[in-house]
């Protein structure tokens, strides 16, 4: 079995990277926990606009993802900052967090004084924390612990002919070496019904995806219901994709599953949901198209880093979890070669077998998840995190 450097958690998990994250429970702590971060070695806080003022699955589900982003094994010590009197307590979110046995503090700008006095806070606990982590070592730890986000985004023709296969082929080595993997973009899965059948692990399995599925396309359904069919409004791809030779929804559903592989579907994830702990192998994960939502979602459920594909280039981050470019389209890689990773539009200039674009993937996922920079994380991009809202998708 291949190997990777990473550093080992508590809970069993590992991290591809070593951070301290600074979790505001609500957006209006936003501002002190940004503060505290950039005064902090190795540490990114995640701003978001919610919290508070919501209800019901909509409000648990921004709980769900903060919670799934500080029990991610990438940070191995977090902060959560709250208010006071907000929806999301910062108390109770830190205690999930902690459930994974890393550090965690807390507490509430009402508390310690407002935005100066909480700032100062912030970063004598943050100090305190960096310590530890500085202490920690990577060490060789089998693949068969690494989890592998999987994405779309900017397609063009490319995308379904070479691109997403060949990550497909790196996909399936993770898999087959006890690995995990998140599928997502439910509803630009729409058209591979039959696909998705064949490669269910269990009747059972397929009954969630084809609900899962169903009820994608019911959302969409109800967001463009009155809006003229031709309208851009009602469009299910982007324009972008339309200009790189995508005519349809389901021609980039049959292009897009294949960044998943040949391998079985063993399970079916909710928006941040992480598996079991014993359970290994590709997901399905229900979470939209929108870049920011698939990742955050994918990141909240333990992915330890990103495999992006875009056809006509994308130059996006997350904070704190490395995301590896992929085009197909060799003029794209010319033209964004400072933002995308690696160029699997030589197969189709016929300098590279597929096969050796496949492995060219696989090893390039391994030296990430061992500590290699991505060029995203080189140029500090990290636009990629946003909570989704409920019933979006």
């Amino acid at each position: 079995m291949d190997q990777i450097l990473a550093y080992r958690r508590e809970n069993g998990d590992i991290g591809v990277r070593n951070y301290l994250a600074v979790i505001p429970s609500v957006m209006c702590a936003n501002h002190v926990a940004k503060q505290v971060a950039a005064q902090l070695k190795d540490a990114f806080a995640f701003p978001h606009p919610t919290g508070c003022g919501q209800h019901g699955k909509d409000l648990q589900q921004s709980y769900d993802t903060l919670a799934g982003i500080g029990q991610n094994g990438n940070f191995g010590a977090v902060i959560v900052v709250g208010l006071g009197c907000e929806r999301i307590h910062a108390n109770e979110l830190a205690a999930r967090i902690a459930e994974t046995g890393k550090p965690v503090e807390f507490f509430n700008i009402q508390e310690v004084g407002g935005t100066l006095k909480a700032i100062e806070h912030g970063v004598r606990i943050g100090r305190v924390l960096s310590e530890k982590l500085f202490m920690q070592q990577r060490e060789p730890v089998d693949v068969s612990l690494l989890k592998l986000g999987l994405k779309c985004g900017g397609t063009d023709a490319t995308s379904g002919i070479v691109s997403n296969p060949a990550l497909g082929l790196a996909t399936d080595r993770i898999i087959n070496q006890g690995g995990t993997a998140y599928l997502s973009e439910v509803n630009e899965l729409l058209g591979t019904e039959n696909i998705m059948r064949r490669r269910a692990a269990t009747p059972e399995v397929y009954a969630k995806m084809e609900e899962m599925l169903q009820r994608a396309e019911k959302v969409l359904n109800n967001l463009t219901a009155g809006l003229e069919r031709t309208s851009e409004g009602a469009a299910l791809v982007s324009p972008g994709n339309f200009d790189g030779g995508v005519s349809s929804v389901s021609e980039k559903a049959l292009g897009g599953i294949h960044k998943s592989g040949s391998s079985k579907f063993t399970g079916v994830l909710e928006y941040a949901e992480r598996p079991k702990k014993d359970d290994r192998g590709l997901f399905l994960m229900y979470a939209a198209s929108n870049d920011c939502d698939v990742v955050s979602s994918e990141v909240a459920g333990g992915a330890h880093m990103i495999s992006f594909v875009t056809g006509v280039g994308t130059p996006t981050g997350f904070p704190g979890v490395p995301v590896l470019k992929i085009t197909g389209n060799s003029r794209t890689y010319h033209k964004m070669e400072d933002d995308i990773d690696i160029n699997a539009g030589a197969v189709i200039d016929g300098e590279v077998s597929f096969e050796e674009m496949g492995d060219k993937i696989y090893r390039e996922i391994l030296d990430i998840a061992s500590g290699k920079p991505t060029k995203a994380e080189l140029l500090g991009h990290d636009e990629l995190f946003a909570i989704g809202r409920f019933e979006r998708f």
